[in-house]
């Protein structure tokens, strides 16, 4: 069967005659890449630079032997198969052979099929060797990948987490830019907020900044990235010769920059640089905008907030008015009622003029009804108010 994936044998005898039977006749063939030393000193280098898969090596070569060759490969961390050639009679030479590394042998004179026959069990086991390498760095690659995405979920947990139990606003959008900055692996970063009166956007925290733009927090910043994306209200990722011409060039190669959205209205701006030239990938990005998201939340919860402080001192205080309002009626009602009581009770007594049973009744009824009324009136100015 031909192989196709031009798999390299090199073997090793002084004989020609074994040499070209073994690789012209019953290797090169099949597709193999056949290479040939004729002692052991140029099968080292050949191992070295040719770097097959499989040898072939005589027992008995001039200078060093072929067991000097098995020690020779180890000594030099060439790991291979390596298969060797006999004479009848010098089996204990192969046993010998194989504790210092063979992998399996031949016997003189050798025949075409024990050949191929030979190599396809060696490079059976390369082939398995080589696939369970690649399945192992496949398993160690998916679990780097897995543990990756558990830190990006746990990070993001971690902020949720943060946006409903930290009340300080400062600290939540520290926490926001660090959480911002394990995600993307950018190497500084920093938020910024749009300014309601002057609408510039104010740094509000920021992580690894060189001092000069650090001690900026509470001020206008503008890194001239910041317009176009308060601007199209869309995620930037740029870097290289198109980051050359914007000032935050200064501080790295390749820029991220996401917008924080209320709607459709830009409130704050998140931006994360490094210091290579390695672009930000779209992963990268879409956690960003989960963290902005985030950030967004908050904004809004402030929002609310602020909305119903102000909407409860609004109604402590119209309740205030409203209770200042209702005591001055009541002191005026008590006033006039007082004024109204005392021509009664000149009356009743006869100062005025006497007057008869009906009419004496008659202001005693509307006494009692305007006495009760103030009774009243004081009794409710002495209960507590709610």
């Amino acid at each position: 069967m031909a192989t196709t994936n031009r798999e390299k044998i090199l073997i090793v005898s002084a004989d020609p005659d074994v040499s070209d039977l073994m690789g012209r006749q019953a290797l090169q063939p099949l597709g193999y890449n056949v290479s040939i030393a004729a002692d052991a000193a140029s099968a080292i280098r050949q191992a070295l630079q040719f770097q097959p898969d499989v040898m072939i090596a005589d027992l008995e070569l001039p200078g060093l032997s072929g067991k000097d060759l098995l020690v020779a490969l180890s000594s030099q961390g060439i790991n291979l198969p390596v298969i060797v050639t006999a004479s009848k009679g010098e089996e204990p030479k192969v046993i010998q052979a194989f504790r210092l590394g063979a992998s399996d042998y031949l016997l003189r004179p050798v025949r075409e099929a024990e050949v191929v026959s030979a190599v396809e069990r060696s490079l059976k086991q390369v082939r398995d060797t080589r696939a369970r390498q690649q399945l192992d760095a496949q398993l160690k690659a998916t679990n780097a990948e897995l543990q990756r995405r558990v830190r990006d979920l746990t990070t993001l947990f971690s902020v949720g987490r943060a946006v409903i139990s930290i009340t300080d606003q400062r600290l939540l959008f520290d926490k926001i830019v660090e959480a911002g900055l394990a995600l993307t692996a950018a190497d500084l970063g920093w938020l910024t907020l749009k300014d309601e009166k002057s609408s510039s956007f104010l740094l509000a925290a920021q992580r690894k900044l060189p001092e000069a733009w650090a001690k900026r927090i509470g001020q206008a910043l503008d890194d001239g990235l910041s317009p176009l994306v308060a601007m199209s209200a869309e995620s930037l990722s740029i870097h290289g010769s198109a980051l050359a011409q914007f000032k935050v060039a200064a501080l790295g190669k390749s820029a991220l920059v996401t917008p924080i959205k209320v709607q459709q209205e830009v409130i704050g701006l998140m931006t994360f640089l490094r210091r290579e030239e390695k672009p930000f990938d779209v992963e990268a990005q879409s956690l960003l905008e989960a963290i902005s998201d985030y950030a967004s939340i908050s904004l809004v919860n402030s929002r609310l907030f602020r909305a119903f402080a102000q909407a409860a001192d609004s109604a402590q205080a119209g309740e205030k008015r409203k209770n200042e309002a209702l005591q001055q009626l009541r002191h005026e009602t008590q006033t006039l009622l007082q004024a109204a009581l005392y021509p009664l009770e000149v009356l009743q007594a006869g100062k005025i003029g006497s007057i008869n049973e009906d009419q004496n009744n008659a202001l005693t009824t509307a006494q009692t009804a305007l006495k009760k009324i103030v009774f009243l009136l004081n009794q409710q100015a002495t209960q507590p108010q709610k």
